[in-house]
């Protein structure tokens, strides 16, 4: 899947503005990108009585409203996405995806503290930078908030050219880390079979769905 790093820090801490920025300068850079946004609080994006609550009420496992400008998926669960889940949900064809929250996740964290908001959050793991308004006494790397083009530095070199080409394999939803062999070894059966199909051009990315009854 494509590489994930979450934006963590205290409520008003600048988690928001910091994403847009990065979002800026990912996008003149030419990168697909998405994002998300976790919160812990419940919120009915689906209002009372329209056709797709009514749809969601009836049972529907998943419900997509399409308009002239977007899509809204409203997928209703019985416990909290892991942001594994919501990746699958969101698709392979993006170059990174920036989340906003899951402290507790495993994905990679950069850090966003305000000296105004007190001391930094504490317990964080797996933390490859901090963006601070202060000097810390940490040996990750800080940035300061303006530097945006040093903090996107990092993640090109860190994760989205590391990643340009990858396969990534679900099984039961759940993702599967695999070694370079195996990585190869289906890439290069599944692309020359279909490349043997009629019709078929040149592959710059190929989606295979296998269900079994």
């Amino acid at each position: 899947m494509p590489p994930v790093v979450s934006i963590v820090g205290k409520s008003n801490s600048g988690k928001t503005t910091l994403i847009e920025k990065l979002v800026r300068e990912l996008k003149s850079r030419g990168y697909r990108m998405a994002t998300i946004k976790h919160s812990p609080q419940q919120s009915d994006f689906d209002e009372l009585g329209k056709d797709s609550w009514r749809h969601v009420q009836a049972g529907s496992d998943a419900t997509v409203v399409s308009l002239p400008d977007k899509i809204v998926l409203i997928k209703p669960v019985t416990q909290e996405a892991t942001i594994d889940e919501v990746v699958n949900l969101i698709g392979e064809d993006y170059d990174i995806i920036l989340a906003e929250g899951f402290k507790q996740g495993n994905a990679p964290k950069i850090a966003v503290h305000r000296k105004d908001n007190g001391a930094p959050i504490e317990g964080l793991k797996k933390v490859i930078a901090i963006v601070t308004d202060e000097t810390l006494e940490t040996k990750v790397r800080q940035f300061s908030p303006e530097d945006i083009s040093a903090l996107v530095d990092l993640l090109e070199k860190g994760f989205i050219k590391p990643q340009s080409e990858r396969i990534s394999l679900f099984v039961n939803d759940t993702p599967v880390t695999m070694t370079l062999f195996p990585k190869q070894f289906i890439s290069n059966v599944v692309l020359a079979m279909a490349s043997c199909l009629k019709g078929v051009g040149e592959i710059r990315n190929l989606k295979l769905f296998v269900k079994k009854a």
